[in-house]
């Protein structure tokens, strides 16, 4: 019996690539969903004509968080053996769809990577993005015994089983910090794929207080302790984790 393979994308005012890059998701996916989460430049106009889609709207904006959410439910309620989550914004290679999901045959959790592999004409990222990722993403390794290299890309596949082992409250771009602290106490077989480092615009903004990095820094942190302590995980207030220690909460 084939697998039944679904693949979101969290969509929220992309209408200058929407089109385009659904046109590439379905070349390597046989269904796809798109999750609006509250546009209003028009995105949601050019969604309703195109045929074929699953589509679950969001009235409001609810945020990141809350759009993969959506994806994970309706993934979970119809019954699908892999869901892949791809960003709309060009910064992802659908192309490496069947890759991503052949590796679930395997693992519940596959994460691309945006530095796991170096390639050839990588953007640079912007300078803040990058460092808090690299503190993050460590933090996360020591706190949870994991070993990632990205711990914010939005590129993965997951085993629908492994989702609903899942909790997850958080609607915001901490989002994935919950997520690895759930899918790390339930001990799901977690991997990671390189993909490439692409940055279309550098000029993308996380939108209201989060587009100062030191905000964005103690709003992760803020996510991760909450997640730890929902988890009740033994590392919360152990010496050596200072980034996101008593003093960062």
């Amino acid at each position: 019996m084939s697998q039944r393979i679904l693949t979101a994308l969290p969509v929220y005012n992309e209408v200058t690539h929407v089109a385009s890059v659904l046109a590439e998701v379905r070349r390597y996916s046989p269904e796809v969903l798109v999750v609006d989460d509250g546009s209003t430049d028009g995105t949601r106009d050019l969604l309703a004509q195109q045929p074929g889609i699953h589509l679950v709207t969001h009235e409001q904006n609810r945020g990141y968080g809350a759009a993969l959410q959506s994806a994970f439910d309706y993934a979970i309620e119809h019954r699908y053996d892999i869901l892949v989550t791809i960003d709309c914004d060009g910064q992802h290679e659908p192309q490496r769809i069947p890759k991503f999901v052949a590796a679930c045959a395997d693992w519940d959790v596959v994460s691309g990577s945006r530095y796991l592999k170096q390639y050839e004409g990588d953007s640079a990222p912007p300078v803040d993005r990058r460092k808090i990722n690299v503190q993050i993403t460590a933090e996360l390794n020591q706190r949870l015994g994991l070993n990632l290299t990205d711990a914010f890309c939005g590129f993965k596949a997951y085993r629908v089983e492994a989702l609903s082992q899942l909790h997850l409250t958080e609607t915001g771009y901490a989002m994935p910090l919950e997520l690895w602290v759930q899918a790390a106490q339930a001990g799901m077989k977690i991997r990671e794929l390189p993909v490439p480092l692409i940055y279309l615009d550098l000029t993308r903004s996380f939108g209201g207080a989060l587009d100062d990095a030191q905000t964005r820094l103690k709003y992760y942190c803020q996510v991760l302790r909450r997640s730890l302590a929902a988890a009740g995980h033994p590392s919360l207030g152990e010496a050596g984790l200072s980034l996101c220690g008593e003093s960062a909460g």
